[in-house]
């Protein structure tokens, strides 16, 4: 097992309705459907103090309410709403396809450099917050770029706030480029050019978003060849919303180094136990599921039987205020489904780190602050 068990706590009910708060503003609900406001009562306040980090959290998907709105008014032509408390019946979801098609409704609110600026920067502010130390930010350069932003003028407004982030705020952000799949093969190759030929400094990966059913991930082969071969990581969505196929592609095709979701691995015994053995890390983002209907119930969602099988799993937000979430709340999600204590959670929390892109000395430090909170807190 890769996260110890026992000590265990005793959860208070799950809450079925949207939480009555958000970062900025306790008057204005968080949106979006939130199905599982887990609240244990010896946990909450650890999970909140322990450093963390976060691999799948896409750029745009993180934007908050109020910048939303902040947007939405700079650019009056969308059909987003401008009223932070609509925007939690604008971010409840029927399905995926339902989720993508507002997706991609923020995405248009995207039209200059300066909206790219803001909005990973506040990104960042939200992350210290919730005491995210370190996080692999999914970006989708080619949305903005076919929107009209300069492919440099859009890198130059990301690497600006990564500075300021890691300067003024103590976040650490670094890029994985992702390619939206239902824009197909021109969107690969501009993301693949993109990603080589600018070489931001955050950049470590490279990835496949979007919708998985018609988009086959083998006819993105060439593109993640060409970015392995630059360097770059290997961490394609796979297994979200299709069978265990996908994911196999992207492991044997795409050559993936994580795993981006992952969620239907555990229809297929052969694929999990290759995970286990090869150690290949799961991005799993429970609540995300639940939003977008890949899984019915919290209760039934496979990240037992991940765990169960010894896969590596990290626990993740996937786009956090159109969820109704943040990655405190989904350690908290973790914590009840898996039974775990303090220490469960450190363990958790530390499994993101290894399966980080950090270096052997970042590594090291994130776990040391993992360790020595987690001793404090479990002495007091």
């Amino acid at each position: 097992m890769l996260l110890p068990q026992g000590h265990l706590l005793v959860p208070r009910p799950v809450a079925t309705g949207p939480t009555p708060r958000f970062y900025d503003d306790p008057s204005v609900p968080l949106p979006g459907p939130r199905p599982q406001e887990v609240l244990l009562s010896d946990i909450t306040a650890f999970i909140a103090g322990l450093p963390k980090a976060e691999l799948h959290v896409h750029h745009v998907g993180s934007a908050s309410p109020r910048i939303v709105a902040e947007l939405a008014a700079r650019h009056p032509d969308s059909k987003v709403p401008q009223d932070p408390a609509a925007l939690v019946d604008f971010f409840t979801f029927r399905d995926f396809a339902h989720f993508v098609e507002v997706y991609l409704s923020v995405v248009d609110l995207i039209r200059d450099a300066e909206d790219v600026r803001l909005l990973t920067y506040e990104i960042a502010r939200d992350m210290a917050r919730q005491n995210i130390r370190y996080a692999e930010l999914t970006v989708t350069p080619f949305s903005s770029v076919r929107r009209g932003i300069a492919d440099a003028a859009f890198v130059e407004a990301i690497e600006d706030a990564r500075k300021g982030a890691e300067t003024e705020l103590g976040v650490s952000l670094r890029w994985c480029f992702d390619i939206p799949g239902e824009a197909g093969l021109e969107a690969a190759e501009e993301t693949t050019r993109m990603a080589l030929d600018l070489q931001p400094d955050g950049l470590l990966s490279f990835g496949l978003g979007g919708p998985e059913i018609g988009v086959p991930r083998p006819q993105f082969k060439p593109y993640f060849d060409r970015a392995i071969a630059a360097g770059l990581h290997s961490v394609p969505h796979a297994g979200e919303t299709t069978g265990p196929q996908t994911i196999w592609d992207a492991l044997t095709e795409l050559r993936a180094e994580r795993i981006g979701h992952g969620t239907s691995s555990t229809q297929d015994p052969k694929l999990l136990q290759f995970l286990a053995e090869h150690q290949i890390p799961l991005e799993v983002c429970p609540t995300s599921n639940i939003a977008t209907r890949a899984v019915t119930t919290l209760e039934e969602h496979p990240i037992r039987d991940m765990v169960a099988a010894g896969v590596l799993v990290t626990v993740n937000t996937d786009d956090p205020p159109m969820f109704g979430t943040d990655l405190n709340n989904e350690y908290a999600v973790a914590a009840h489904l898996l039974d775990l204590d303090a220490t469960g959670v450190a363990a958790l929390a530390k499994n993101a780190v290894t399966a980080s892109f950090l270096d052997a000395a970042g590594k090291a430090k994130l776990t040391a602050e993992i360790d020595a909170y987690t001793a404090e807190a479990v002495a007091g």
